[in-house]
């Protein structure tokens, strides 16, 4: 059994894991952490995820959640895993990050506690649809070339903090490698007033919000006389959820350094 621990276990994401982890015969749910001023603290974790009770209680007790923990799975946000990350290496503990809006910096944290033996799955984006649109962009951008203008399009509900999502920022980093071109300074992150003609080094960036969207993204590649459009949409946080169960099962057996979703799926 892996032993695993929730960190955000009160939270949407957090309960669809909670439900996960307890349906999945090979995981132990061992803790459930939350911040301190969560209102569910001392609540059974798997009562709050819409099942029975579990025994695992929601706790803001760090040493408490992880003493038996052999993986944590964090679908925060950047700044609780900058944090949690360093901790969580230093007690030889494996990691699942799936929070969004980690900058450079978070990712080069990640690597260098790869680099001194920690064991960490990486990914803005957990689902296996989402990190086979990853490969097929990989391919078909060097395929059609220059002639082909670039425009990525991501829409989520009307609660999400952080803009552009992590899936279309990987999305546009893949394809900008792909292209020759420089994801920070390439990238047109909407365009407003007079900008002039688009040019062929840049591929254009663009974020809607409304409702309940859980996550589409779509890339488009135009040029004169026809458009290719590869989609992917989301209709439920458990794809989501199932991705980073298959990670937990990947980094229980890996060797220390860091790994993201094409790996553990084989893509």
């Amino acid at each position: 059994m892996i032993k695993t621990v929730i960190n955000g276990a009160a939270g949407r994401m957090g309960r669809m894991l909670v439900a996960e982890v307890l349906a999945t015969p090979e995981l132990q749910l061992t803790g459930a952490l939350e911040n301190p001023q969560c209102p569910f603290l001392g609540a059974d974790a798997g009562q709050l995820a819409g099942l029975d009770a579990c025994g695992v209680k929601i706790t803001a007790d760090f040493e408490e959640a992880l003493k038996d923990a052999d993986c944590i799975i964090d679908f925060t946000f950047a700044a609780v895993t900058r944090e949690l990350a360093p901790k969580v290496a230093a007690k030889g503990v494996a990691m699942v990050i799936g929070s969004t809006g980690l900058s450079h910096d978070d990712l080069a944290l990640l690597e260098k506690l790869a680099q001194n033996g920690a064991r960490i799955v990486q990914s803005p984006n957990m689902s296996v649809g989402v990190n086979l649109l990853f490969a097929l962009c990989e391919q078909v951008a060097p395929l059609l070339g220059e002639a082909y203008d670039i425009e990525v399009v991501e829409m989520h509900h009307n609660q999400k903090k952080d803009a552009p999502s992590g899936t279309a920022e990987k999305l546009g980093q893949i394809l900008s490698k792909a292209r020759g071109l420089s994801y920070d300074t390439d990238t047109r992150h909407g365009r407003q007033g007079l900008v002039g003609a688009r040019t062929r080094n840049e591929i254009g960036m663009h974020s809607l919000r409304g409702g309940d969207v859980v996550g589409d993204h779509t890339v488009i590649f135009a040029t004169n006389g026809e458009r290719i459009e590869l989609t992917h949409k989301a209709s439920s946080r458990q794809t989501f959820a199932k991705g980073a169960i298959r990670a937990v099962k990947f980094i229980a057996a890996a060797q220390p350094g860091k790994y993201d979703m094409r790996q553990v799926l084989g893509i």
